[in-house]
């Protein structure tokens, strides 16, 4: 069947899209709107409606043509075509108008749309900007403060406010085709006047002469380091300043650029990585799934609360299990406390947060769990709890019930055998807040059945996170990494570095805050209860946490106590350089025989961040993560990674395998062995002169 069919219905023709499942904009989806619309030139017909089949209007550009060179008709030139028609072409918008899409109903000249749609030009997202007139055609419309939002954050509107910012002219209720064509008589008794958004001039108005230095400083701070979003702003501006043919010179000349800036490519990387990520080598799309309806939870505090929500969120109901009426009641509270938060922040009405709540049942007694579909363990970081918990649960749950640990990084191997179904049991890794944090690290035991990680993977989306695949090792994907950057933070700190110097330069490179910062946020305490439980081996050399267990000692834990490696404003939160860890750090130097001397921020960045990627490199060769994209979903949608940089092994590729290893042999001499062996697979792909790419798809 052809993507596009035209006919005449009376006088109004109707060009129908049909490209599932989002009616992309393929090349044969131009080439048949371009012949649709040139065979109307020439028929009966006095106005045109362009509607799309299926669950949406045209929500963007096709991703199979991304990298491929462009085959006519293009985009830009099609919608010239469009708009260039001597009869009126009236879009009818449900579902999601998005990209080029938006871009193409803008083109048209007159747009109508269910009351459910959403419309948006989230190019951003990408590295990138609207390349087919968006940035020229929106302003003219809605003006240009609301033209500047809507492009610069990439976030859909809905068809009510694009009504009232004038992106749309109508709202319908009911059959799309029926109010379109209702439309189109209108438009027609009217005149078929042809409305080029084109002939529009930008309103001035309430534009004052700093308005675009203002929102380059407002970018520079909400998107640190990101191009796009710069890019975009001397679009809007070039709409007001020259005319709408000069102004899409503007647009193309830096869509180009934004293509082929290296911030694209790593956000376009993680776009099919992101995609990617849920899918498990080896297994069988019609893996038969189980059923989710009941989900169990042990453990009522911040984390076990925040997993609670995510379920509650799509309507599973949830029985949240704790030791005792108090801290069932304490679990309680601190959902209520989030969802409080949701409501005043305008994210959520009142009634839906009650609703939300309403899931929740509480309990203390293990029984009440006998007929869940799920349970997910969120006690504290012990494995002797932890086994103890599986055995009851062992005991009284319903066979076949998936029995889930959160652990960070606790061997799920041996919490299964704690249990007569280890093939039932998995890790289910959520990330604080749990609520808000969009990975999901899946961890696969040995004996793990294929039905519950299928299972796993699509329930990961039901409840709207992203999955990432890990085998059973010390801290799995992301906090085995996260160790060894850990690890060189605390070492820069010894050897001659500063708190805040070391966390100016991971900000400066794009992470939200620096590894001691969140060492603070998140409570000194928790990694050295987590050290308690290793031996000397596992806990490794003193020097990479001498300096954090001195904090503890002091009684330092971070933002919690009003001190950690900073000091805390009471009533602001804000941090503060403070001479008494420096006084700490400087001790410890010279307890350990260390002479401290500055590092500058060129070898702080490569230390911690080579430190990151040479894990990544063993991760990949010992078979913990299924593919090098899969280790930078975990830390860009996790750890904070900037994702203008692709992740930690995407940024890798684009520095050079061979530079990396080479700086890792250089660190092996100037700080030790110990720390800096280079990883076989880096040496391996490094002497074959391969890419990560290529040994990923060997």
């Amino acid at each position: 069947m052809s993507v596009v069919s035209y006919q005449l219905e009376g006088d109004i023709g109707i060009i129908r899209l049909n490209n599932p499942p989002v009616n992309a904009l393929s090349h044969a989806l131009r080439l048949g709107i371009q012949d649709a619309v040139a065979q109307a030139q020439n028929d009966a017909s006095l106005a045109l409606v362009l509607i799309c089949q299926g669950r949406t209007f045209i929500a963007g550009a096709d991703i199979s043509e991304f990298g491929k060179a462009p085959m006519l008709p293009s985009l830009p030139g099609l919608l010239d075509i469009i708009e260039a028609s001597t009869k009126p072409i009236i879009a009818a918008i449900h579902g999601t108008a998005l990209g080029g899409g938006l871009e193409t109903a803008l083109a048209c000249h007159y747009r109508c749309a269910l009351s459910s749609a959403k419309v948006g030009l989230p190019e951003v997202k990408l590295g990138l900007l609207p390349g087919a007139g968006g940035t020229q055609r929106v302003p003219r419309l809605a003006g240009v403060k609301a033209a500047v939002d809507l492009i610069t954050t990439g976030t859909p509107i809905s068809a009510t406010k694009a009504l009232n910012i004038g992106l749309i002219d109508k709202m319908l209720e009911g059959d799309l085709l029926s109010g379109a064509l209702d439309f189109a008589k209108e438009v027609i008794a009217q005149g078929a006047v042809l409305k080029k958004v084109s002939d529009i001039d930008v309103d001035k108005t309430g534009i004052s002469a700093d308005f675009f230095t203002e929102c380059r400083a407002h970018l520079s701070k909400r998107f640190r380091q990101q191009q796009a979003p710069q890019r975009i702003v001397e679009c809007i501006e070039a709409s007001i300043s020259k005319s709408f043919e000069e102004g899409l010179k503007v647009e193309r000349r830096l869509f180009v650029e934004c293509m082929q800036s290296t911030q694209s490519a790593a956000l376009r990387h993680l776009f099919f990585a992101e995609r990617l990520s849920s899918k498990i080598k080896g297994l069988a799309k019609d893996t038969p799934l189980k059923d989710i309806k009941r989900v169990g939870i042990i453990g009522g505090g911040t984390m076990g609360g925040g997993i609670a929500m995510n379920f509650v969120n799509v309507g599973i109901p949830v029985t949240l299990l704790e030791i005792n009426d108090q801290a069932l009641q304490r679990g309680k509270d601190i959902i209520a406390k989030n969802y409080a938060t949701t409501v005043k922040k305008g994210k959520l009405t009142t009634a839906l947060a009650v609703q939300r709540q309403a899931l929740i049942t509480g309990t203390t007694d293990y029984n009440d769990l006998a007929d869940m579909d799920l349970v997910i363990e969120a006690v504290f970081e012990n494995l002797a709890i932890k086994k103890q918990v599986f055995a009851k649960l062992d005991s009284v749950c319903k066979p076949g019930a998936i029995l889930a640990s959160n652990t960070s990084y606790q061997d799920v191997n041996l919490i299964a055998e704690s249990t007569s179904r280890p093939q039932d049991v998995i890790g289910l890794h959520f990330f604080s807040p749990a609520n808000v944090m969009k990975l999901l690290e899946i961890v696969r035991g040995d004996k793990t059945s294929e039905q519950v990680l299928a299972t796993s993977m699509v329930m990961a989306k039901t409840i709207k996170k992203i999955p990432a695949l890990s085998r059973v090792c010390y801290g799995f994907i992301g906090n085995r990494m996260l160790r060894q950057y850990a690890r060189e933070a605390q070492l820069c700190l010894l050897e001659g570095s500063t708190p805040e110097a070391i966390d100016t330069v991971m900000q400066n490179f794009g992470m939200a805050m620096g590894p001691l910062a969140v060492g603070d946020l998140a409570g000194i305490d928790i990694g050295y209860k987590a050290r308690e439980g290793l031996t000397d081996v596992e806990k490794g050399d003193v020097r990479t946490y001498c300096i954090a267990d001195a904090l503890y000692e002091m009684g330092r834990l971070g933002q919690k106590t009003g001190a950690g490696y900073y000091r805390y404003d009471a009533q602001t939160r804000q941090r503060i350089a403070d001479p008494i860890v420096l006084e700490v750090i400087e001790a410890q130097a010279k307890q350990r025989g260390v002479e401290r001397k500055a590092i500058n921020d060129d070898t702080i960045l490569a230390r911690l961040t080579f430190a990151l990627i040479n894990e990544g490199f063993k991760i990949l060769e010992e078979g913990i993560a299924q593919r090098a994209s899969d280790i930078d979903v975990v830390y860009a949608f996790g750890y904070g990674f900037p994702a203008f940089r692709g992740g930690p092994m995407f940024y890798a590729e684009s520095l050079g395998l061979e530079k990396i290893y080479q700086t890792i042999c250089q660190f092996g001499e100037t700080y030790g062995e110990e720390f800096w062996q280079p990883a076989s697979l880096l040496k391996q792909l490094v002497a074959e002169g391969k890419t990560l790419t290529e040994w990923t798809n060997r």
